[in-house]
């Protein structure tokens, strides 16, 4: 009878610290796209939508009010591309919104669209 040594190899190596770190690294900055910060606080008469933007300017961001949906979009040609959408609970009156760019963060105050009464005086004959 002949014995021989038995080499095992772990089909599965654990990896080192720096390759787990590389990974992440890899993983987070090229396969996911970047989000923009965005902060949300509303009141009876008005939304606010704080949004980071940082690197673009008025000229190059567009927003788009219809019905009860905001978009924002960089234009062609600008350094990043940032395209949101927010569909509110209620419609936005677009006369009486804002936008304002300071330091890199866009500032929306979106007015709410009063609710107009329906009601009707039916005259008695």
């Amino acid at each position: 009878m002949i014995f021989t040594p038995v080499i095992r190899r772990a089909s599965f190596h654990t990896p080192r610290a720096a390759d787990l770190a590389l990974q992440r690294f890899l993983h987070n900055t090229l396969s996911t796209p970047r989000q923009t910060a965005t902060q949300v606080t509303q009141d009876d008469k008005a939304v606010t939508l704080q949004i980071d933007v940082p690197g673009l300017s008025r000229e190059q961001l567009a927003i788009t009010l219809e019905g009860n949906q905001v978009r924002l979009s960089s234009v062609e040609g600008a350094p990043r591309q940032v395209q949101r959408a927010w569909e509110l609970a209620e419609e936005i009156d677009a006369a009486a919104s804002s936008a304002k760019l300071e330091n890199g963060v866009l500032t929306l105050v979106l007015a709410k669209v009063a609710p107009a009464s329906r009601a009707t005086q039916l005259p008695i004959a």
